[in-house]
């Protein structure tokens, strides 16, 4: 920090700290040995004002600080350096300036009390979301930042573990329905520290890093409407208003300014354990929502800057999100913010990765055109900071940008809707896809490789929290969003799903072994194929929401993880553990290639990979009626080679097996038998005789080379 100079002749309410013109890097309030600078960023702007309380509840400020643009104001920075002031207190901003929504886009307001975009806490326990609407006055209701000391942690040496990507196995999880259930039997239910009670279960099962959904400080308070006399609220936490403060309700402790270091110790402890964390991060919208929405910071600190307005009439907001606002990434003052933010969370709070919700809104420039070389993008992928940071897209958004296999950026991985998509219909039968299915198994290279992108950018998934769970997949035709209160109209209508003969939940034992060997078909293709796993949390033990694919308002027994699941299904957690194993194995590296297969023949003459149908080197590519597929993976420097056969006809087939020459095939797994026997352990595989193999219908069987 630069040196400070006292401010004569400051405006305040009383004369508590002595005051002084502070700096304007960096922003937010940081604190030192003597006080704290404070810093935002308001390009138009004409006045401000700091308020601060001695209490998170105070009524009215300690102090008011009026800043002089002479004295407190560089460039588009406001700033002062308070001295005297301590970490723990809480503070807001009233900010003023013109109110020219038709031709500018201004929505200054000084009856708005604001929150710091940089603040590393916030306080809601008098917000009132109603109060920050329209011209009234909201200080009596408004929510307070806190200053924090982020320097005062001990982290124990703790450091990113930079994994590489290919040896990679993402477990989505939300923080609050890991533990939330009285099931689960944790102490801190619902929060950071629960997550914790949780990582003997995580390492079990052999996942190598969570994807938490959003844990960025939301409006969990918000009612969106009310069900059966329930009220129905932001679960999932995509509305974000603050880019650097975790969400206070999944913290153990009420008090303001918890949630750094509760959210630290659940970084330290998962990387203990082996365990990465990648945050999903919604910089493409915020809780501020549209025109009507409330003004929490953005729109009273620069809306024109920070968001897409209509440029016809700037009162109104452009939604390339679905979510009423679109947050405009490209403009500098905004990228600033979002680069800022993901440094933070990497330098200070040890993240290891992130999920980038809407990517697509992130390459979007400042008239919303798609650009071929976004900054924001670019810096992400350049930043030295970010270098060994795994950076993933969710490469579309809700205005009609769909970009897998293109976003921009060389080292950016993508969700891939296509593996999900494609995978889906073949599994539950529909024929002629064997094509399609084989490029997703390959590591979807007609996608990737002609941009010069490797496996390693293809984030592979069946399910994940938006959509049917894994059970559900298997288990219902439609979906059943009633208890959203929305007429069942929300959610996506097309879930490639199958029920397997009867909607819902089922007292056949048929039905229900089918379902169970559906799910062991789509776990094994998803964990057998090049790119990058994602499983989502509760698939393992066949969680279900009734049929609810959209339960982003159900903070309840529909979203959270029913631990009675893990002894009543322990069979499909057995599958999956053993799954999981069998892709890490040291001696199966042929499943996590960083490359592109190139044809490269071993010493038994079997090519990196071969494509087979029901005979062998003839995959029936042009067949409309297809509906098998087997493939060989050649083992190389001693490994074993692998051989994948999989049936999603209705009926039984026989595969043809390549020669090992010096070799003979053993089975590991058979998605058709009971457990234990779907998938056995290491050194307990059983000999295969024959140049054939009557493969059950709806099932895959692996054999691997001894």
């Amino acid at each position: 920090m630069t040196s400070i100079v006292v401010q004569p002749q400051v405006e305040q309410l009383t004369t508590k700290y002595q005051i002084e013109s502070g700096c304007p890097h960096p922003c937010g309030a940081v604190p030192d040995k003597d006080g704290v600078n404070f810093s935002i960023l308001s390009e138009f702007a004409t006045s401000v004002e700091l308020l601060l309380f001695e209490q998170h509840d105070d009524a009215e400020p300690m102090q008011v600080i009026q800043l002089n643009p002479k004295h407190n104001k560089s460039f588009y920075f406001w700033h002062v350096y308070v001295r005297g002031l301590r970490p723990g207190t809480f503070y807001a901003y009233r900010v003023d300036g013109s109110q020219d929504l038709h031709g500018a886009g201004y929505r200054f307001n000084q009856n708005k009390v604001l929150i710091d975009p940089y603040a590393k806490a916030n306080t809601n326990s008098l917000w009132q979301r109603v109060d920050a609407v329209g011209s009234k006055d909201n200080l009596a209701t408004s929510m307070r930042s806190v200053v924090i000391d982020i320097s005062d942690y001990d982290w124990e040496g703790d450091r990113p573990l930079n994994r590489p990507m290919n040896e990679t196995v993402i477990y989505e999880l939300h923080v609050g329905g890991f533990t939330k259930s009285s099931t689960s039997k944790a102490q801190y239910p619902g929060t950071f520290a629960g997550v914790i009670e949780k990582i003997p279960y995580l390492k079990e099962l052999g996942i190598t890093a969570v994807e938490l959904l959003p844990i960025f400080d939301f409006d969990e308070t918000e009612v969106l409407r009310e069900v059966n006399g329930k009220q129905l609220k932001d679960y999932w936490g995509y509305n974000p208003h603050s880019f650097f403060a975790p969400e206070g309700s999944y913290c153990t402790q009420s008090e303001a300014g918890c949630q750094i270091d509760e959210f630290r110790d659940m970084v330290k402890a998962l990387h203990k354990a082996g365990i990465e964390v990648i945050l999903d991060v919604v910089f493409n919208h915020t809780s501020e929502g549209n025109h009507l929405g409330p003004t929490i910071n953005f729109k009273g600190l620069g809306n024109n800057s920070y968001y897409h307005v209509v440029s016809f009439d700037k009162q109104y907001y452009m939604d390339y999100s679905g979510c009423g606002n679109t947050f405009n990434c490209n403009h500098p003052i905004t990228e600033k913010l979002i680069l800022d933010s993901l440094e933070f969370w990497v330098k200070e709070m040890h993240v290891d990765g992130f999920r980038f919700d809407e990517g697509s809104i992130l390459s979007r420039g400042e008239d919303g055109t798609p650009l071929a070389h976004p900054p924001l993008i670019w810096h992400i992928e350049t930043s030295e900071t970010l270098a060994d940071t795994k950076i993933i897209a969710e490469a579309w958004d809700a205005a009609g940008l769909y970009q897998i296999g293109y976003f921009p950026g060389y080292r950016w991985a993508e969700w891939n809707g296509r593996f999900r998509d494609d995978i889906r219909r073949f599994v539950k039968g529909d024929p002629g896809l064997v094509g399609a299915v084989a490029w997703r198994i390959g590591g979807s290279a007609d996608l990737y490789q002609a941009n010069r992108h490797l496996p390693i950018n293809s984030v592979n998934f069946i399910t994940c929290h938006d959509g049917f769970t894994l059970n559900d997949l298997v288990s219902y035709n439609y979906k059943h969003n009633e208890a959203n209160g929305e007429d069942n109209r929300d959610g996506i209508n097309d879930n490639l799903s199958w029920n397997c003969g009867a909607e819902g939940e089922t007292e056949s034992p048929e039905i229900d072994a089918l379902r169970q060997r559906q799910i062991k078909n789509l776990t094994t293709i998803l964990l057998f194929s090049q790119g990058v796993p994602m499983i989502v949390a509760g698939d393992e033990v066949r969680r279900t929401q009734q049929g609810n694919n959209n339960a982003y308002c159900q903070n309840n027994e529909i979203s959270w993880f029913d631990w009675n699941l893990v002894n009543q299904n322990a069979d499909i957690f057995r599958f999956f553990k053993l799954m999981i194993n069998f892709r890490k194995g040291y001696c199966h590296s042929a499943l996590r290639r960083r490359n592109f297969f190139n044809g490269q023949v071993n010493e038994r003459g079997l090519a990196d990979i071969s494509w087979h149908g029901v005979k062998v080197f003839k995959p029936g590519w042009d067949d409309p009626d297809a509906r098998s597929l087997a493939f060989t993976l050649g083992g190389f420097d001693g490994e074993p080679d692998i051989h994948v056969m999989l049936n999603m006809h209705w009926e039984q087939l026989d595969f043809e097996m390549p020669s090992v020459p010096g070799r003979e095939w053993y089975e590991v797994v058979n998605t058709a038998k009971p457990s234990p026997l779907d998938i056995v352990e290491s050194g307990q595989e059983t000999l295969v005789s024959g140049n054939t193999y009557s493969v059950q219908d709806r099932t895959i069987v692996v054999l691997i080379s001894k």
